[in-house]
């Protein structure tokens, strides 16, 4: 049983733990792509037409 666990842990603790740190290096990006798009509405004002 005990090489169960083993195989088990070696199996899906290395893709998930992969998993979380390409999570964590995106969502820093995120978060600058989310604030972009949210100011992007006022840098296009001056080219608004009247």
């Amino acid at each position: 049983m005990d090489t169960s666990w083993a195989t088990l842990v070696t199996d899906v603790g290395f893709p998930i733990m992969v998993t979380f740190y390409l999570l964590h290096r995106i969502e820093g990006k995120m978060n600058v792509l989310i604030e972009s798009v949210r100011k992007l509405p006022d840098k296009m004002q001056p080219f608004r037409p009247v």
